[in-house]
């Protein structure tokens, strides 16, 4: 592009036009030295001069254009498609795969293209199989240095009113971003004007959200879809599930109808392993799983009552607090309920009731997480009341591994990513602990005071390297852990594994053992109430004659004795001479009555 710039001024104000030429040099004018101006010349000293230590340099302004940034993103569609075949549709496009598939242009460009990719491929196997290429990258061994863990941002509510941060989801892609659920769950002490508006923070800006979610109620929970990106999911306090998808806005994009969701907060929100991409589940303390499809959320697919007596009545259900999906798992999900007790069931089965297949109980509360090890999904972590436990699904009546019992209330926990033997906890005096059962198991590797008031929720990043912990101010705290701690140590999985096994082990026999001792214990006590039935009769029959017998002689001899004293203080004013003769041959007539009385005995 050619730039320009047009003069207005007159050529006659430019001054005179400069000409260059060659010429010899010239004496233009010629000043001799004056003595008399040296007679005049004063000297001064001392001389104070002022020197400046930096460059003299002119004042001068310009006006620039200011430059404003924006961020622009990109809806990228899968292209290449004919406009009669809908790329979102499975049949469409594997009918039009095989259609393309059986043209003879197909098969002569795959053959073409074969032939310079097996060439290619040759080419990266032909090397030195004796060559080390990774010298420098020598195995991972476990260090002497100490566990620890810094704070790296945080991130603050920036409503005045605070709400309780009592959900974070990591963004799928680059995990650069997190969303964060805000809600008062003190039933009825919500403050009046507080904000309903949840955040997504992008972690490179930690002082303005990046985009705003705007339900109609407040969020409990808060999921990123992890096959699309763009799409979230949400449980809302009034019971209903709503969806964003954040090209379109932080509008709400779906939303559940009122009369078919919960009727109590939605607790627990998870996507499922699916084709679509577009199922997932919702759980309420109403007692009700709810599977959902959010292309069309006017209502469930499917509901399952969380009766464990399998009566299918909702009065009866146990109140879900905390959800669990693995993918490696398609037909089960776990719940874990208000009562302390995890319910496992099975997404496939065909009746209402054969979908509850077990339960777990083992805590006095709540169980506010509940996660399978990502290493080992037979094994899973559940975290409420004081503690945080470890299950196996072949032990069904106790967990094989517990901690010890805290002062403070566990709110939530979580397993790292990358180490099967790591996970976290957070508690109610806002406390982050760190466990690493391979290194010791009676106490946490780390406890880290993250803040003053209590921490609600925890999320780890899927390098396992940061943490984020939301408190109850609505602070989300991002910390990093030291490489100890995500970096995944030598024969960790194989030690993880034994351990687990163990435990197992261990609480198999307890079980049996015990087992038996209240067989014995039935059995003894059965006998004993068989003897007891047999004895029973003749013993007590004894007894209460025995009794019977001694009350109605002990109330005759009362009565004898008190009309003989009765008589004696009738007759003693009139003869005091026989008074004593008397009394003592009535003393001897009772006692002979009494003994005569009694000699049937």
């Amino acid at each position: 592009m050619e730039i320009v710039y047009v003069y207005v001024k007159k050529r006659s104000e430019f001054g005179k036009p400069c000409n260059f030429s060659d010429r010899q040099a010239e004496l233009n004018i010629n000043i001799p030295p004056n003595p008399e101006l040296a007679e005049q010349f004063v000297e001064r000293n001392p001389v104070d001069t002022g020197i400046q230590c930096s460059t003299s340099m002119s004042e001068h302004e310009v006006n620039t254009e200011r430059f404003e940034m924006e961020t622009r993103g990109i809806n990228h569609v899968e292209g290449g498609w004919p406009k009669d075949v809908n790329p979102l549709e499975l049949e469409q496009t594997i009918r039009f795969r095989k259609k393309v598939e059986k043209d003879e242009n197909y098969i002569n460009t795959i053959t073409q293209l074969g032939s310079i990719m097996e060439h290619c491929i040759k080419q990266n196997n032909a090397i030195d199989i004796y060559q080390e290429y990774f010298d420098d990258e020598d195995a991972v061994e476990v260090t002497d240095e100490a566990p620890s863990a810094k704070t790296i941002n945080v991130l603050r509510d920036p409503q005045v009113i605070k709400r309780s941060a009592t959900h974070l989801s990591w963004h799928p892609d680059g995990n650069r971003k997190l969303a964060v659920a805000y809600s008062c769950l003190n039933f009825q002490r919500a403050p009046e004007g507080m904000s309903h508006e949840s955040y997504i923070w992008d972690l490179e800006n930690p002082n303005k959200p990046e985009i705003v979610l705007k339900p109609s109620s407040p969020l409990v929970t808060l999921e990123y879809n992890p096959k699309d990106s763009h799409v979230l999911l949400g449980g809302c306090y009034n019971g209903q599930l709503a969806c964003w998808d954040t090209r379109k806005g932080s509008l709400v994009a779906e939303l559940s109808t009122v009369e078919f969701s919960h009727r109590d907060p939605v607790y627990g929100s998870i996507w499922l392993q699916s084709k679509t991409g577009t199922e997932c589940f919702s759980a309420s303390t109403d007692g009700q799983v709810m599977w959902w499809d959010i292309r069309k959320m006017s209502e469930p697919t499917e509901v399952v009552i969380l009766d464990i007596a399998r009566k299918e009545q909702l009065e009866n259900a146990l109140g879900a607090i905390s959800l669990e999906f693995e993918s490696t798992l398609p037909t089960k999900f776990m719940v874990g309920t208000e009562q302390g007790i995890v319910i496992s069931c099975n997404r496939k089965a065909k009746t209402s009731a054969e979908k509850i297949v077990c339960t777990f109980s083992g805590h006095h509360g709540p169980i506010y997480a509940l996660q399978r090890n990502p290493f080992y999904p037979k094994n899973f972590l559940t975290v409420g009341d004081w503690t945080a436990r470890i299950w196996s699904e072949d032990s069904r009546e106790s967990s094989i591994m517990w901690t010890k019992y805290h002062m403070a209330y566990l709110t939530d926990g979580a397993w790292s990513p990358v180490r099967p033997a790591v996970f976290f906890t957070t508690r109610m005096d806002g406390t982050l602990d760190i466990w690493d059962f391979v290194f010791k198991q009676c106490d946490p590797a780390l406890s880290l005071k993250v803040c003053d008031e209590a921490l609600f929720c925890l999320r780890v990043q899927d390098n396992g390297c940061f943490i984020a912990c939301g408190s109850q101010l609505g602070t989300t705290t991002l910390l990093e852990v030291s490489n100890g701690l995500c970096t995944l140590q030598k024969n960790e999985k194989n030690t993880a594994s034994l351990i687990f096994e163990r435990e197992t082990r261990r609480e198999k026999i307890l079980e049996a053992r015990h087992r038996e001792m209240r067989l014995k214990e039935k059995g003894k006590a059965e006998g004993r109430d068989d003897s007891l039935r047999e004895e029973e009769p003749t013993f007590h029959l004894e007894e209460l004659v025995t009794k019977a017998e001694d009350e109605f002689f002990n109330i005759i001899y009362s009565e004898l004795k008190k009309k003989e004293t009765e008589a004696m203080k009738k007759t003693k004013p009139k003869q005091p001479g026989l008074e004593a003769d008397e009394e003592v041959e009535g003393e001897d007539l009772g006692e002979e009555e009494g003994h005569g009385a009694q000699a049937p005995t």
